[in-house]
């Protein structure tokens, strides 16, 4: 039996997988105004796909959804097929609230009543 597929049979199977990465995939990277859309993620990188990113360097935004996850600072660190492969050189977690500069004591009242 014979294991060769033939060129365009071979292009449909790899759009097919890009498609199926792309649709369960919750997790973007946001670059200036433009998102990007990402294919696999571990713990400290991610990858793109290579005909619709450039090679990004710098700091971006990550998104789940519309929630947003962490500004970070990326390189590319390589290609593998039709991906590009991003590290991770710097993580910060986004807050749903301004840090504070003041310690507050857990038991510390929430409001003043009179």
């Amino acid at each position: 039996m014979s294991t060769f597929l033939s060129p365009e049979v071979q292009a449909g199977l790899d759009a097919a997988r890009k498609a199926a990465l792309k649709k369960s995939s919750r997790l973007n990277v946001r670059a200036g105004d433009v998102q990007y859309k990402i294919l696999r993620s571990w713990e400290n990188g991610f990858s793109l796909d290579a005909e619709e990113a450039p090679h990004l360097r710098g700091l971006v935004d990550l998104f789940d959804g519309t929630r947003h996850l962490a500004r970070c600072l990326i390189i590319a660190s390589g290609e593998e097929g039709d991906e590009i492969e991003f590290e991770y050189k710097r993580t910060t977690e986004a807050a749903d609230r301004q840090p504070l500069d003041f310690y507050r004591a857990p038991d510390a009242p929430v409001a003043l009543l009179e």
